[in-house]
């Protein structure tokens, strides 16, 4: 019995100094996103990873004395490498929601946004997300917009990224896909790209913040210096670059 007890002594230990050391006990802040998200977290003209959630992630760690580096992962497993420690903090457009709020410790809202159906743009079949039932959607397959297509009685293919859906749409393999205006905005503006159309909204609006493991002790460190970013102009400053108007909520 005694070396039992010594033994989970000695796991209850080495956890607390692995948990202490992965939150806020380093230096550096590890931050996962995706880097093929424009506007949000992509390669600029010089190939360094640059974006909206990218800019806002260098903003506070610079707030908590934290040299910030990021770890490119895609949507669907950068979860998993937040859970096995691989990382610290999730900076991709991550929508909140009661699922997310009980599994993990998120930050203030930085982003408002609104979702949209896309489709191809000589598709006047799909107005609304009633449209889609019965219909194939390409999505990043854990993400928040799978959930409302597949909430609207869409059938998902899963997909890398937002842009890997747009072709999809564009080759007809897929119906649609479903996204953040702000993103599909982005695309259309940097592209050009007249094969596809906005062909709806989905009708809510929803937020998007930083998430970390639950209970990590990092996320106050995180709200207090969204706090200050937000009151010295930071986040409107960086949200007019990217979106042209101030979309980082109030």
């Amino acid at each position: 019995m005694r070396r039992t007890i010594l033994a989970l002594a000695a796991a209850l230990l080495a956890l607390t100094t692995l948990v202490g050391c992965s939150s806020g006990g380093s230096d550096t802040l590890r931050v996962g996103t995706e880097g093929t998200y424009s506007p949000f977290s992509f390669q600029g003209p010089d190939g360094q990873l640059t974006g909206y959630d990218v800019e806002v992630a260098r903003a506070v760690g610079a707030k908590l004395g934290k040299e910030v580096e990021f770890v490119q992962t895609p949507w669907d497993s950068i979860f998993a490498a937040l859970e096995s420690q691989r990382i610290d903090l999730v900076a991709n457009q991550v929508t909140v929601n009661d699922e997310r709020k009980a599994r993990y410790d998120l930050s203030t809202p930085y982003t408002v946004s609104e979702g949209v159906i896309v489709t191809r743009a000589d598709d006047t079949a799909i107005r609304t997300l009633a449209d889609l039932r019965g219909r194939t959607t390409a999505q990043s397959a854990t993400s928040n917009w799978a959930e409302v297509a597949r909430g609207a009685g869409a059938n998902v293919e899963a997909v890398e990224g937002f842009v890997q859906a747009v072709q999809l749409v564009k080759d007809g393999r897929v119906d649609a896909t479903v996204n953040d205006n702000l993103a599909v905005g982005e695309y259309e503006k940097s592209t050009g790209d007249k094969g596809i159309k906005v062909a709806g909204t989905t009708g809510d609006t929803s937020e998007q913040a930083f998430a970390a493991r639950k209970d990590s002790g990092l996320m106050p460190d995180v709200d207090r210096a969204l706090a200050e970013l937000r009151a010295d102009g930071t986040l409107t400053q960086l949200s007019e670059k990217y979106f042209g108007s101030d979309v980082s909520g109030k």
